[in-house]
């Protein structure tokens, strides 16, 4: 009975002893999460997750092309909106467009037409004035002649050799002359509308004339005002179109549905999540110490291997930074390791047969000494 009773003090003591020497070991040694990644290099292989929604727009779904666990490529359409206000405000936007292409056409077409009436109102109002011209030349030459009958009249009256009669019948085609020559000066000044005439027809610069041009010049800015409210009009049907390609979502990269977050007939908002998508495109975390960061950089080609199949993976250093749980090394400063720092590495692996999410991958310390 005492051998028994010092038997059990004896196991009693050295379990006692057992459990203090493992709570030194491991208050020095440490336990946490990122301590132990540290120490063993490996990490879990893992899928990035894609959140797909429709970009800026929002409106009734009428298509849903996939259910969970379905495999999709880049570009699958994957859901559809309804696009009967989009197309219809993409229809009224081209109708609107077109009327201002026939409105441009037709004012084109007016300041041409103006143009050439400005010239050829010109070319004949230049004819008229050479003939306008021409007949004052003519009037002026008769009202010569009629001064010169009438002063040898003059003359021959005074001496008796004519009657009174004929001195008044030149006298009298004189003044028709005089009246003649002033009625065409007239006519000439009208047609010239207060222009300078210089003797030269082609150098006149007719008023009426530049007016018309002026009025053919402002059609100008009558198109180009025509034209921007087309341009406009453009960038809103550019902007139509964008939306309505927005109203078909279509998965931005290969890989595995995994939950389908709404149903046909529901109404999606803009950037709400509505398909959750298991990405090809795979990574796995490892914790190093700061001597085996510093040989290390972003970019940097990384060998692990598999714990199970000992298959090689090789990936590619996607992040390189200090650990987020760095806080977590207090404990390790209370044991005297304050001057040790855990660096987070991000390694990003291409897909290869064997190897799948879930999978843990080690890396030998030979890898951070190159």
């Amino acid at each position: 009975m005492v051998n028994t009773r010092k038997k059990a003090m004896r196991t009693g003591i050295l379990f006692i002893v057992l459990f203090l020497l493992g709570g030194v070991i491991l208050m020095y040694k440490g336990n946490d999460a990122i301590a132990l990644a540290t120490e063993r290099k490996e990490g879990i292989l893992t899928a990035d997750q894609v959140k797909m929604a429709f970009d800026s727009v929002k409106g009734r779904l009428v298509r849903v092309n996939v259910r969970e666990g379905d495999t999709v490529k880049a570009g699958d359409v994957v859901m559809q909106l309804d696009t009967t206000d989009t197309d219809i405000a993409i229809a009224k936007t081209k109708a609107q467009i077109a009327q201002l292409d026939a409105q441009i056409q037709a004012k084109d077409g007016s300041m041409s037409i103006s143009y050439q009436k400005a010239d050829s109102d010109e070319t004949q109002s230049f004819r008229q004035i050479d003939q306008q011209r021409a007949a004052v030349t003519s009037a002026e030459a008769t009202l010569a002649n009629s001064q010169l009958d009438f002063n040898r009249k003059s003359a021959l009256f005074a001496d008796g050799a004519i009657a009174r009669s004929q001195l008044d019948d030149a006298q009298t085609a004189l003044s028709v002359a005089q009246a003649n020559v002033a009625q065409q000066r007239q006519a000439l000044e009208r047609l010239l509308a207060g222009a300078q005439d210089s003797g030269d027809t082609n150098t006149i610069q007719l008023p009426t004339i530049a007016q018309e041009r002026q009025t053919a010049a402002n059609m100008v800015n009558e198109i180009e005002s025509l034209r921007q409210q087309k341009a406009s009009l453009e960038s809103d049907l550019q902007q139509l179109q964008v939306n309505r390609e927005r109203l078909t979502l279509r998965a931005p990269e290969d890989g595995k549905v995994l939950k389908v977050l709404a149903k046909e007939g529901e109404m999606v908002n803009p950037s709400e999540p509505v398909v959750l998508l298991e990405s090809n495109r795979a990574y796995y975390d490892i914790y190093i110490s700061e001597d085996q960061a510093r040989g290390l950089a972003e970019g940097d080609t990384i060998v692990g291997t598999t714990v199970s199949g000992k298959k090689k993976v090789t990936g590619t250093i996607r992040l390189l930074t200090k650990a987020p749980g760095f806080a977590d090394l207090k404990q390790s400063r209370e044991k005297g390791q304050a001057d040790l720092s855990a660096f987070q590495v991000r390694i990003d692996v291409e897909p290869q047969d064997g190897v799948a999410t879930g999978m843990t991958i080690g890396v030998n310390d030979s890898e951070f000494h190159h």
